[in-house]
This record gives structure tokens, C-alpha cells and sequence, in this order.
């Protein structure tokens, strides 16, 4: 820690006397705004209300769940409220900062467990088991769309390099990094999929039906419709669902704000433009570095 990363936790500590939980989310938390601040060239004690607002839009553009956004608003604000008693500012940004309004056509957000049970009930015997399988790794290991889902295309998938080429909202391509876990299943699903007689105009699309044909958007929605109900879960759950998981899981794990908005494919909405450019190398060891799946054992 830094110096004032430091008092900072020793007044959270001593000061406020947050339990010990709450002391870890806080500092997250603060290392978020941190690494915000300065991709955006902004040190902390000079934010104003305007990049503030703007960071925490960012986070509920990238789908984090309500609860959290609001401790990470807590911690701003009790950042800010720490600066003024150390007389370090004389006003308070973060005043009229409040959560951005929500819509009710928001996801929910899967937990981890709730992840698992899901990829537990995928029944491996039956034909379409595996390609179920690699579908649910790949949108919830690499936050795809469903449409980016169901059109992905087998020349653009490149395993050795651990990425895959994306067709985005607005017709736009981006890199995706692609994790061992999900080239693992996509490898597993590819055996099954040479059995298939493949209609010509589909040869090259990754995910198909029985009978050689692309994915449709509705068909997706039934897959997991049909999974979440067999694994018992109660929430209203989407194939966005798994890319809003996929970035509060990361956002929740240490993962880098800006990250996981390139990640996502989002345009940028803060007025600044001096963010650094990441790289896909970066990106993909985010993806491997902070996914709960990627902690575990394939």
C-alpha cells in the first residue's frame, strides 16, 4: 500500500471500526476508483463530482448488481469523507452522487455457485450436451452477447493465441480473449459438430443445431431457460444475465474497471479521452487472472 492507501485503511479500521469483511471491500473498492483515476490522468484528491459520476456510471453500465454499486458508492463516498477530516480537500464531490437510476429490465446476476449448478445440470450424454456446455463456458468465460454468441465463426476462433474475433453491436469487430476453460469444451463440442451434416451456408459458424444449422437468438434463450429451470434456480435468467455475471464476477474479483469495459466491447461515455490503450495479451490474462472458473480446476 501506499502511504495514504495506508491511513486510509487506518481510519476505515480504527476510526469507523468496520468489521474486517467490510475493511477488504472498501479497499477494492478504492483501488477501482484508484486505477479509474488514473487511466482517466486524474489523481484522487482532484476528482471532481463529474469524473465520480462518470465512474459510476461505468459501473452500472458493465452490469454490476445493485448491492454492489452501492458499496462501491459507500466507499467513495467514505474516501472522500476521510480526505476532508485529514483536511486533505475542502469539498465534498461526492455530495450529490447518487446510484444511477436502474432500469427494471436490468438481469439479475448469477453467483458463482449458481454458475456451477447450472454447468452441472447440462446432461453431457445427450447429443447436445457438449455444445451446451462450450455455449454456457464461452458467453459467461468471455461476456459475449448472444448475438455475437451466434455468430461466431469458426475461422475466427484462434486457440494457440487464446482469442476470438467478435461481431458486435453496430457491426463492429473486436478481439475477445478466449480462457483455457472455454477452448477446452469449444475443442470438446468441435468432435460432435463433425458428425453433423452442416448446411453449406453454416459451415463456418461454431454453434449449431442438430441438423447442421446456425443457432437461432430464440433457441440460446430456451438452452438456458431449459438449464436454469433443471438446476433449480429461481431468478429470471437471460443469456445477458451471463455477461452481466461475467462482469461483476470480475469487477468483484480485483479486475480493472477500464478492462472490463473493453471486454464487454463498450464505447467509453466518460468526457475524458486519455485512456491508455490495453492490448489483448492484457486483457485475456485479466480473464484468466480474476474469473472464478479460471480458479479452479478444469
Amino acid at each position: 500500500m501506499q502511504h495514504s492507501d495506508t491511513e486510509y485503511y487506518m481510519y476505515l479500521k480504527f476510526e469507523k471500526g468496520l468489521s474486517q469483511n467490510t475493511l477488504d471491500a472498501y479497499m477494492l473498492d478504492f483501488s477501482k476508483l484508484a486505477a479509474f483515476l488514473s487511466d482517466s490522468g486524474v489523481e484522487t484528491e482532484a476528482a471532481t463530482y463529474e469524473i465520480l459520476h462518470d465512474f459510476v456510471i461505468e459501473i452500472s453500465e458493465i452490469g454490476v448488481n445493485i448491492r454492489t454499486q452501492a458499496r462501491i458508492l459507500s466507499s467513495i463516498k467514505s474516501y472522500y469523507h476521510f480526505l476532508i477530516y485529514k483536511n486533505k480537500i475542502e469539498n465534498d464531490p461526492t455530495e450529490l452522487l447518487e446510484s444511477p437510476k436502474i432500469g427494471l429490465r436490468l438481469p439479475e446476476v448469477l453467483s458463482v455457485e449458481e454458475i456451477d449448478a447450472i454447468i452441472t445440470a447440462i446432461d453431457l450424454s445427450k447429443s447436445e450436451g457438449h455444445r451446451n456446455r462450450a455455449i454456457i463456458e464461452t458467453m459467461y468465460g468471455s461476456g459475449l452477447r448472444v448475438s455475437e454468441l451466434v455468430n461466431l465463426q469458426m475461422s475466427n476462433i484462434y486457440k494457440e493465441e487464446g482469442y476470438m474475433l467478435v461481431l458486435g453491436k453496430g457491426s463492429k469487430q473486436r478481439l475477445v480473449p478466449l480462457s483455457p476453460t472455454s477452448i477446452l469444451h469449444i475443442n470438446i463440442w468441435e468432435k460432435d459438430r463433425k458428425k453433423l451434416k452442416i448446411r453449406s451456408e453454416d459451415i463456418d459458424i461454431l454453434f449449431l443445431n442438430r441438423r447442421g444449422a446456425k443457432l437461432t437468438r430464440a433457441m440460446i434463450f430456451e438452452i438456458v431457460k431449459t438449464l436454469v429451470q433443471s438446476a433449480g434456480i429461481t431468478k429470471k435468467v437471460s443469456p445477458h444475465t451471463f455477461r452481466h455475471s461475467f462482469a461483476t464476477h470480475l469487477l468483484e474479483n480485483g479486475a480493472n474497471l477500464r478492462a472490463i469495459q473493453q471486454l464487454l466491447g463498450h464505447e467509453s461515455i466518460t468526457t475524458t479521452e486519455l485512456y491508455t490503450h490495453i492490448d489483448i495479451n492484457f486483457l485475456r490474462q485479466t480473464i484468466i487472472d480474476f474469473h472464478p472458473l479460471n480458479k479452479k480446476k478444469i
